[in-house]
């Protein structure tokens, strides 16, 4: 009897830890790996357990610089080859002024932080939690985080959706098509937007859904411009670049006619009226208006039915990669508010 209850109860066990061992090595959403082979590899468009990834790998690389923002600075700031500096983009998908503040304490934990570049939009400009793979455990408080983000990977990989994604693997059906943004610090492969707005049938289709998706954003919303500067100012020796995202005209047209103008204007004013008073208290900050009509953001959207993409913009809310090396160059000739 004893026998077989310690067989009955030792079964499960060694499956589980098998699943944890086969999962943890194979890493299949590459939540701890740093400049290895892995990274390298072609992978599916949709990148899940993001945070997780970006977190470990800021731990190992100890940025200089970090970008934070939503999934338009992610897609559209590129980590600039040769730098002197170590830079990452630890911009995450849906993530709000909250969502960055947490990741922006954990890179001063992590790093060495001496610039912050910062891509702000006045629909994710509040507290709430905007990313929900960003979680708390994630998030570094002390100087022992690597080891307990060691039995938090083990903890994760007994799971199902990493247990269905590293069979697929060792099967052969897993999607490659774009790098992991990991290759690219940070920076999501503009080959997995594409393949997606492909996959949708072009960028025609996808313009009044992206657009209609940014207008649903909450902010900005009471207590965020407080908490930034406040953010900003306990740490007044970093050199902060803000600038406010170049999106597709037709965002902020949108605004207008759904009645949020007003809101939107006194969000401007805020912002400029914080950078005055930062820089008149010491503080190196910066914040550069992108957004508003311009060549640029007023680029003729494809047609109903045609297929043909757009130079500047995937679509209406995230602009390419060309915009942010413009955008990275230098603020000249663009509307600066401090």
């Amino acid at each position: 009897m004893k026998t077989y209850l310690a067989i009955a109860g030792g079964l499960p066990l060694l499956l589980v830890c098998g699943v944890a061992a086969t999962n943890y090595t194979l890493d299949p959403f590459l939540i701890h790996q740093w400049q290895t082979a892995k990274v390298q590899r072609l992978r599916q468009p949709v990148e899940k357990l993001n945070a997780w990834g970006k977190t470990y790998a800021m731990a190992l690389y100890r940025p200089e610089t970090v970008y934070l923002g939503n999934s338009r600075t992610e897609l559209g700031l590129a980590v600039p080859r040769g730098s002197q500096e170590r830079v990452f983009n630890a911009a995450l998908s849906g993530a709000t002024v909250g969502d960055a503040l947490r990741m922006l304490g954990h890179a001063m934990q992590v790093g060495d932080i001496r610039t912050v570049v910062w891509g702000l939009d006045a629909p994710s400009f509040t507290l709430s939690v905007g990313n929900t793979e960003l979680e708390d455990g994630l998030l570094a408080n002390d100087k022992r985080y690597l080891e307990r983000r060691f039995l938090l990977d083990l903890q994760r990989a007994v799971s199902v959706d990493m247990t269905r994604e590293s069979l697929a693997m060792l099967g052969g059906g897993s999607l490659a098509v774009c790098h992991p943004s990991l290759a690219r610090y940070g920076q999501r492969d503009g080959a997995c937007m594409h393949y997606r707005i492909e996959g949708w049938g072009g960028t025609s289709q996808v313009v009044a859904a992206r657009t209609r998706e940014f207008l649903r954003g909450a902010g900005p919303a009471a207590g965020t411009l407080e908490s930034l500067e406040n953010a900003i100012s306990n740490r007044c020796l970093v050199h902060w670049r803000l600038y406010i995202n170049p999106t597709h005209a037709m965002t902020i047209d949108g605004m207008y006619w759904a009645g949020k103008g007003p809101q939107y204007e006194a969000w401007l004013t805020g912002l400029a009226a914080m950078g005055k008073r930062l820089r008149a208290a010491g503080c190196d900050v910066h914040l550069y208006d992108f957004s508003g009509f311009n060549h640029v953001t007023s680029e003729p959207v494809p047609h109903a039915g045609h297929r043909s993409e757009m130079r500047n913009y995937w679509e209406p809310s995230h602009y390419r990669a060309e915009v942010g090396d413009a955008l990275r160059a230098g603020p000249a000739g663009r509307r600066s508010a401090t």
